[in-house]
């Protein structure tokens, strides 16, 4: 010892520093220590491992310091608080199948000095978050990190950054406390008088297992237990991106500061109402979410400090501990009565809150999807900094450096954010003095800056509301900014444009007539008429059924052929006065006679070959090709019919949510606002030709038949056949040298798979269902322009128009034609912000009278506007979700009752088959929900595929899995030749058959079990994927499954094996060999390694556990 002794005598400080760390090292080599994981670092720890590259659990204290340091004498400052604190000096390990930490007896602590004398502000700034950033590697250490970057003697930045595994928040003062306990003993040369700690870490874990293990435990359990009962809601909070298959952990924040004012009247409400400012917080936070997904029933966590006993209070750690806060919003409750609801639900969660999330996780078992973290998605947190000291208020934002004594070091604060991503999205609320500021951390993944930012303005609008009207309904609380709500009700909305809106749709036709008498108006197969042709027939037969009693407002039938006949059917209806009803000669005889009764049909125009094949009527007939001897006999004049532009002009029936279809009623001036619209945009002229291809039962034909005729451009009819068969229609597309083209996309497909090359002058229109991207993209290069029409039945054809850019998003519906009002509203009829989804509501001109016969559904979906003070004003409720973009363009994205849930979660059938569409081999795809076992839902996607070799499953649901989230994979894949179709043209998923329940086509090929575990497993597996048999090398979720239905095959298993096994193990062995033959070697494990005692340990403990299940 002595000739240690003596060596040391001429070395130098630092080289002394040097030899002792070895000498300890040495000897802490022997004094490690390994303990069990607390249930909090457990939960770290499994992410961790999961994503080892990720800084989301990164802690830092960041500070400038104006004074000049003694860096060597700080460094030992570290030192002795890592020698201090043994989660200073921990690593974490997996050792004997269990993970583990282990605490080293002396660790050196890490710390580095960079000069930065030479970078700019920006340049260090840059640095100091990018060593913030680095990921820390746990197995290996160290968990903490200590960075001076030196401008000069009497400048430098602190940067202090820990793994959340060992730290919290409370923390915080502990550590800053210590180091400078350290600092200024050591610079006056005397040892720290720091006391012993009475307590470690470890000691906390052990109180927490003696806790669990008696009646504390069970009470704080059954208190969770009947907290979280039932379904357990999955927030569905409105992304700007599809959500990632996995948690990507990826963040950004965004500050925001609460106006003074604003929060003297928060301060004045909590004393008020007897909450504190967190509990009214929390309530306003939970209203906003409420008001963004619709959902009454919401989960938020919230972290609590963790620490039960004083005697942890000093310990560097990670205690903290998130409690779960369910909030019930139905009911239409007054905000006041909400926040007493919210302060009952705090009060008990703080009372229970000891009980470890992980531990409630692990026993709930809730259906886990690794996209999202469990239980809750969202996480609201109070802070006030400055409670743990002047020093540890440097982290509260402030919009000027905040200054602090740390003994003899001044410090200033400096900006640093972190721990983002942690979450979907965080609120921080951070009291600093007399302002309360505001933390949005948000993954980048998910959302937008530019929707966090709207984000954070709807919450202190909604704060306003609050502190202005506590009572408030919650639903009707205002959120929008007035500016936002000028710019969505009022600035999109202002279509108002003049039109001719005292005339009939006959009655543009006949002016066109008065100019371009001679002009081709109507091609159909060898047979053409112009203007003054077709005007003269369409007179002739007015005349005819004016002398049969037709006049304004009565309903005329029309069922017949594509033809010269149809639209001089439809022509002579309109200026007889009456309106008609088309009869699609495909429909089903049912259905046709059902329309025949319905509407009371006064008169009905046919052609001879049908007449025989339709239904038994009373209805008066004129066939319009037997019968035109006698109707060449009428005047060729233009009838006077007294027919006014509020008459109806026609009656088309759509399907009913009964089976039955409903009759809509058009007036002339609606039909006559949507043409004048049309013509400007997309825009048609008078040297233009429309090529017909639209059956007269669907409205769009009405626009197809009616726009050419009222602009003086060539309307070219083909016949069923020919829209049936692309190859035909390419010949006639060429033939009739068409500029104007307007079907569903199915006709699209039909014409790009007959090889069309496409022309630089047609204007090419999508409309009746949604236009696939992938089908968007290959028409635009076929044509001079590309558009997406989109609108219902009951608002005359289109409500909106998008020109189609190429991109990769969903092909939008665009913005509204003139005098059109568009408003996207909730369940109370509030305008949504944008980027929320809402029910898409429809006023202005295009409006239906309503619906035939049907008052009480009239009265049900055409409602009163509440945002116009026109007398008699109406809003179309049309059912379909959809929401504003920034830039005032409408994303449609789908049905509202094609919105399923399935086991908690909302799922978007249209973001399924938008990317199966986009797949290479596949053409259509059609997504439903199955039902076929009563309660067990399952996804079923129904595809066509262009190729000779069909993809198989396996590598369909890797594509989809790359995209998706694995709930949203469908369970089985049905391949068609073709899309069963409506008259319409449109899917009729009616018609889509059952999966049959076979094996899919694997990349794997079959392979029967053999030993008795395999059969077990393969039996379960057959009953929970509804397949007849499965091979003990097939992948578990290439059959079908996903993570929900692998869940209940875990439940299954004990009971069925003998065996217990954790639900990631499940994860990691998807195939029934793989699974069989770690369940074995497990067995043979336990069997020769653990003493027949231990056994019987585990198995008493494993009774408790189903107990408190129980």
């Amino acid at each position: 010892m002595s000739e240690i002794y003596n060596s040391q005598i001429n070395l130098s400080p630092e080289e002394k520093r040097l030899l002792l760390a070895k000498l300890l090292r040495e000897r802490a080599s022997e004094e490690k220590s390994v303990y069990p994981l607390s249930y909090g670092q457990q939960a770290l720890w499994f992410l961790y491992q999961s994503s080892k590259l990720s800084t989301a659990y990164n802690v830092a204290f960041p500070a400038r310091i104006r004074s000049k340091v003694d860096v060597s004498t700080l460094r030992q400052a570290f030192q002795g608080l890592v020698n201090r604190h043994a989660t200073l000096r921990t690593t974490f390990k997996v050792q004997n199948g269990k993970s583990v930490q282990e605490v080293q007896g002396y660790q050196e602590v890490y710390f580095e000095q960079i000069d930065a004398s030479t970078w700019t502000w920006e340049q260090l700034k840059e640095q100091v978050v990018k060593t913030y950033e680095h990921p820390f590697d746990l197995e290996r250490g160290p968990v903490f990190r200590v960075h001076l970057f030196t401008r000069s003697q009497q400048d430098h930045v602190l940067l202090m950054t820990l793994h959340h595994i060992v730290y919290d928040a409370w923390s915080i003062g502990t550590l800053l406390d210590d180091t400078q306990i350290f600092y200024s003993e050591a610079k006056a040369g005397r040892e720290a008088s720091l006391p012993p700690l009475k307590s470690q870490y470890t000691d906390y874990m052990q109180w927490q297992t003696q806790m669990l293990a008696g009646s504390k435990g069970e009470q704080l359990w059954h208190y969770w237990r009947q907290q979280l009962a039932g379904e357990l809601p999955i927030l569905n909070l409105p992304t700007d991106r599809p959500r990632p298959p996995v948690q990507t952990y990826q963040g950004i924040s965004y500050t925001f500061k609460l106006t003074e004012s604003l929060t003297q009247q928060l301060k004045e409400l909590v004393q008020t109402e007897g909450v504190t400012l967190y509990t009214l917080l929390l309530a306003a936070f939970q209203v906003l979410l409420y008001r963004y997904t619709g959902q009454e029933d919401i989960l938020v966590g919230s972290p609590t400090g963790g620490r039960p006993q004083a005697e942890f209070d000093q310990i560097v750690g990670y205690f903290v501990n998130p409690v779960v806060l369910r909030a019930s919003l139905s009911g239409n409750l007054t905000f006041k009565s909400f926040l007493s609801q919210v302060r009952r639900t705090v009060l008990e969660a703080i009372d229970h809150q000891d009980y470890p999330f992980p531990l409630l996780v692990e026993q709930l078992q809730p259906n886990r999807d690794p996209s999202r973290s469990p239980l809750f998605q969202v996480l609201f947190n109070f802070l006030s900094p400055q409670r743990f000291g002047d020093v540890p208020g440097l982290l509260a934002p402030s919009e000027t450096p905040l200054k602090a004594s740390w003994g003899e070091l001044e410090l200033e604060s400096f900006e640093l954010e972190q721990q983002q991503g942690q979450f979907d999205l965080t609120l921080e609320i951070i009291e600093a003095k007399n302002s309360l500021f505001g933390v949005f951390k948000y993954n980048t993944d998910l959302f937008d800056a530019a929707t966090i930012k709207r984000m954070a303005g709807h919450f202190q609008t909604l704060l306003k509301g609050i502190v202005k009207e506590p009572e408030q309904q919650v639903s009707k609380l205002p959120l929008l900014t007035e500016a936002e709500q000028h710019q969505l009700l009022v600035e999109w909305n202002n279509t108002q444009t003049e039109y001719p809106q005292d005339k009939c749709i006959h009655q543009l036709f006949e002016a066109q007539v008065e100019l371009t008498p001679d002009a081709i108006a109507l091609v159909f197969e060898e047979q053409q008429l112009t203007y003054r042709q077709l005007n003269a027939r369409a007179n002739q037969l007015a005349h005819y059924l004016q002398a049969m009693g037709v006049e304004p407002e009565v309903l005329v039938g029309i069922c017949v052929e594509r033809s010269v006949e149809m639209v001089v059917g439809l022509l002579g209806i309109l200026k007889a006065g009456g309106a008609y009803v088309p009869l699609d000669p495909a429909y089903p005889q049912e259905r046709l006679a059902y329309m025949l009764s319905d509407s009371q049909l006064r008169v009905l125009l046919t052609q001879q070959e049908l007449k025989a094949g339709l239904v038994e009527h009373e209805v008066p007939v004129v066939c319009l090709d037997a019968d035109w001897e006698a109707i060449n006999r009428e005047s060729e004049g233009n009838p006077a019919s007294g027919v006014q532009s509020n008459n109806l002009a026609y009656v088309i029936y759509t399907s009913g949510s009964t089976g039955k279809p409903k009759g809509v009623q058009i007036e002339h001036f609606s039909v006559i606002n949507l043409l004048n619209s049309v013509r400007q945009q997309p825009g048609l002229t008078a040297q233009d030709t429309l090529l017909s291809v639209t059956t007269l039962s669907f409205d769009v034909a009405v626009s197809e038949i009616f726009l050419p005729l009222a602009v003086g451009a060539r309307l070219a009819v083909v016949s069923r056949e020919v829209t049936s068969d692309g190859s035909q229609l390419l010949e006639k597309l060429n033939a009739y040298n068409a500029t104007f083209l307007q079907p569903t996309p199915i006709t699209w497909r039909l014409l790009l798979a007959a090889g069309w090359q496409g022309s630089n002058q047609l204007k090419m229109i999508s409309t009746g269902e949604a236009l696939p991207r992938e089908l968007a993209n290959q028409l635009l290069p076929k044509g001079a322009e590309l558009w997406n029409l989109y609108g219902p039945t009951e608002i005359t054809i289109w409500a909106t128009a998008y020109q189609v850019e190429s991109g990769k998003g969903s092909v939008l519906i665009g913005r509204p034609l003139t005098n059109t009002q568009l408003y996207i509203l909730d369940s109370d009829l509030q305008p949504v912000p944008i980027g929320i989804p809402g029910e898409l509501h429809i006023g202005g001109a295009g409006l239906a009278r309503g619906y035939l016969n049907r008052p009480e559904l009239t009265a049900e979906k055409f409602i009163p506007n509440p945002f116009s003070e026109e007398p008699g004003s109406r809003l179309y409720k049309t059912g379909d979700l959809v929401r504003y973009l920034a830039d005032g363009n409408i994303e449609c994205l789908g049905r509202i009752d094609h919105q399923v849930k399935i086991r908690g979660f909302r799922i978007e059938l249209g973001e399924i088959e938008t990317l199966l569409s986009q797949h290479p081999a596949l053409t259509e795809a059609v997504v439903m929900v199955r039902e076929d076992i009563p309660g067990d839902k399952r996804l079923a996607a129904y595809v066509v595929s262009n190729q000779e070799i069909l993809p198989t499953t396996s590598e369909l649901r890797r594509y989809l899995k790359d995209k998706l989230a694995d709930y949203m994979v469908p369970s089985a894949f049905i391949f068609l030749e073709a899309m069963p179709l409506t008259p319409n043209g449109k899917v009729n998923r009616r018609a889509l058959p059952a999966p049959e329940g076979l094996r899919p086509e694997l990349e794997t090929t079959y392979a029967m079990p053999q030993t008795k575990v395999e059969q077990s497993l393969a039996e379960v597996w057959q009953q929970m994927l509804q397949v007849e048999k499965v091979g003990i090398h097939d992948n578990f979720f290439e059959l079908g499954g996903n993570s929900l239905l692998m869940m209940q095959v875990h439940s299954k298993l004990p009971k069925i094996i003998g065996q217990e096994l954790s639900i990631v193990e499940m994860f990691q062995y998807t195939t029934i060999h793989s699974l069989a033959e770690y369940l074995s070697q497990e067995q043979n494990r336990q069997l020769s390694s653990q003493p027949n005692d231990n056994r019987g340990e585990k198995r008493r403990n494993r009774l408790v556990a189903r107990k408190r299940q129980s």
